[in-house]
């Protein structure tokens, strides 16, 4: 009996990295184009009708290139995100069951948060891959890979760590924090449908909130990983290389926010109506 009940707590474990793998997968194949704009804010600082210009001019066979990193990148990082937190958390209160949930919990996240960043070399090809700068040299993942890989060896393929890191884990800490009050917050809902519903907008919510408050560090992100060997610069050093470059301007830093902060409705709201939705049904 006792084997029955830790296989059936195995499985559930494992549905919640299964879950979140094929919520991000839906997201991605969704909103890329989206991202895509936004990157080319992020990086020469455009108003959104000159990113989306910019994307018409490269045509629409070049839409989609620089997908696959995501792709992987996203379904795994999802993944370890709700998984590694549901497995921290269940440790947490196993060993520390008389520390506060929310403690608890917050570790959880940014436990779950700082090993999302193994997958580091996913975000950096998606970036070179994104920037039209390098479209003459890089074809494809694997060239990339093999490219940065034999000219600058391992480290560079973790260019933009630091950024990430401070990201990920603070931004976990208030996603999983705030789920549950936010959905709380709303009318409750008495159909599956209503649930759907209440899930993306709970999702939507926290994910372009989140979105706006760390958008400096993807501006930071995006900046260090389109340079290719050379000096790794300090997040520090960067930031004051952007604000110069634009005028000095704090707001100018977040050009792209706005669009940032609708995709992530639409990315956040995807991915955790599909992630609840699907661990229902296993």
């Amino acid at each position: 009996m006792a084997s029955a009940d830790q296989d059936q707590e195995s499985l559930q474990n494992q549905n919640h990295y299964l879950c979140g793998s094929v919520a991000a997968f839906a997201n991605i194949v969704i909103t890329f184009p989206i991202h895509k704009a936004l990157f080319r804010q992020q990086l020469f600082g455009v108003q959104a009708w000159e990113a989306v210009r910019q994307l018409q001019r490269d045509g629409l066979h070049t839409l989609y290139r620089g997908i696959l990193p995501p792709l992987l990148q996203k379904s795994s990082t999802i993944a370890i995100m709700f998984g590694l937190y549901e497995d921290f958390s269940r440790l947490m209160q196993l060993h520390a069951p008389q520390a506060p949930v929310l403690l608890t919990d917050s570790i959880a996240a940014v436990l779950a948060g700082t090993a999302e960043a193994v997958l580091t070399p996913f975000e950096r090809v998606q970036t070179l891959l994104q920037d039209p700068r390098h479209h003459g040299n890089f074809q494809n993942t694997a060239r990339i890979f093999r490219v940065l890989l034999q000219q600058h060896g391992i480290r560079e393929l973790y260019r933009g760590l630091v950024p990430i890191l401070l990201r990920n884990g603070p931004s976990n800490a208030f996603f999983f924090g705030l789920r549950g009050p936010i959905k709380e917050l709303l009318p409750e809902a008495e159909t599956k449908a209503g649930h759907l519903v209440s899930d993306f907008v709970c999702g939507g919510i926290l994910g372009a909130g989140l979105g706006v408050v760390f958008y400096p560090l993807n501006v930071v992100k995006s900046h260090t990983q389109v340079q290719i060997g050379g000096e790794f610069q300090s997040c520090r050093g960067i930031l004051a290389n952007v604000l110069r470059e634009r005028d000095g301007k704090v707001s100018r830093l977040f050009r792209g926010v706005h669009l940032n902060f609708q995709r992530s409705i639409f990315s956040w709201g995807i991915v955790n109506a599909t992630y609840e939705l699907l661990l229902k049904m296993l």
